[in-house]
């Protein structure tokens, strides 16, 4: 390993800076240059030690590590620089932000294999819908709807297209009648569902005629919880909305009936996230690599061979 020894003082000072133009004013350098020394750095220990976005800086796991040894003799710091790029290994607590409706990465068999196949990553997932930033947050990754994702971030297909579907239990259409159009919808007890105490209900998105519009049902019962969205449906509380996935087992046994399909288009589904590869950690490249090979067994099993992806579409850095 060829490393510029120099280059640790101004790595130590991002770190408690945790700010490149706080670094570079402490150090009297440029913004560029500190940018710049952290990259080589980096390229010499062949693993990221900062993940930085145009929002936030933080130490990644290496980083934290190389900072606490900064403060042991010489032999131990230079021992703690090879170590943190050089183990072919995987091996770390790997932590993911996961909202609730990801039911690819949620339904268990997506996590249980990772696990199984890389015994020492702790893998630690936190499951919410709040709208934050991943790297400020202590994330290593997170999942979500494509079109939510920052376009700074690096995005790998997850799942296959989703679908959202309009559903109730068959005696509440006979009882109310079936809506012709979603904006019918407003005329009907309806299940709402939003992410916080403090969001409003989620509107309800349609498109006709290649035109998205959407309408604010006012659900009478509105929740956070899925379970609870589809345990009210399922005893004839009203009409609720959500992914089809979420509602699959009810709807195949005839217990939920779907309507306005015709307004519901397939869209992308979800995606993995980070926020950039270069020098990625062998932890976070053993999920990439894990979530690409069942995605692919996955559609493989569902639909047969999987479609071409045709271009990066609004993901600049899709993988």
């Amino acid at each position: 390993m060829n490393l510029d020894l120099n280059l640790l003082p101004l790595f130590l000072a991002v770190a408690e800076e945790a700010n490149f133009v706080a670094a570079a004013a402490r150090l009297g350098v440029t913004r560029s240059a500190v940018s710049q020394g952290i990259r080589r750095l980096e390229d010499g220990c062949g693993i990221a030690l900062v993940t930085r976005t145009t929002r936030s800086v933080r130490l990644t796991e290496a980083g934290e590590r190389l900072r606490d040894t900064l403060s042991c003799p010489m032999a131990d710091v230079l021992s703690a620089l090879e170590d943190v790029g050089g183990n072919a290994n995987p091996h770390g607590v790997l932590r993911i932000a996961v909202t609730s409706i990801a039911e690819d990465f949620l339904s268990g068999p997506l996590v249980a294999s990772f696990a199984e196949a890389y015994p020492n990553i702790i893998v630690d997932v936190t499951v919410t819908d709040d709208t934050f930033d991943i790297v400020a947050g202590g994330f290593d990754a997170g999942v979500r709807l494509g079109d939510v994702i920052e376009q700074d971030m690096v995005a790998v297909p997850l799942s296959g297209e989703q679908k959202e579907v309009v559903v109730a239990i068959p005696a509440y259409f006979e009882a109310h009648g079936f809506p012709t159009h979603p904006r019918d919808l407003i005329h009907h007890r309806c299940i709402g569902w939003r992410p916080s105490p403090d969001r409003a209900p989620y509107r309800w998105e349609f498109v006709q005629e290649g035109e998205a519009f959407n309408v604010s049902v006012e659900p009478q019962i509105t929740t956070n919880d899925l379970r609870l969205m589809i345990r009210a449906a399922l005893a004839g509380g009203g009409i609720t909305f959500a992914l089809e996935e979420t509602f699959r087992p009810y709807l195949e046994r005839g217990e939920l009936v779907s309507i306005l399909e015709d307004y519901l288009p397939p869209f992308p589904g979800f995606f993995l996230y980070f926020p950039s590869r270069h020098n990625m950690a062998p932890k976070l490249r053993a999920l990439v690599d894990h979530v690409q090979r069942f995605r692919r067994e996955r559609l493989r099993t569902k639909k047969g061979p999987l479609p071409e992806l045709s271009g990066n579409g609004d993901f600049p850095h899709l993988i």
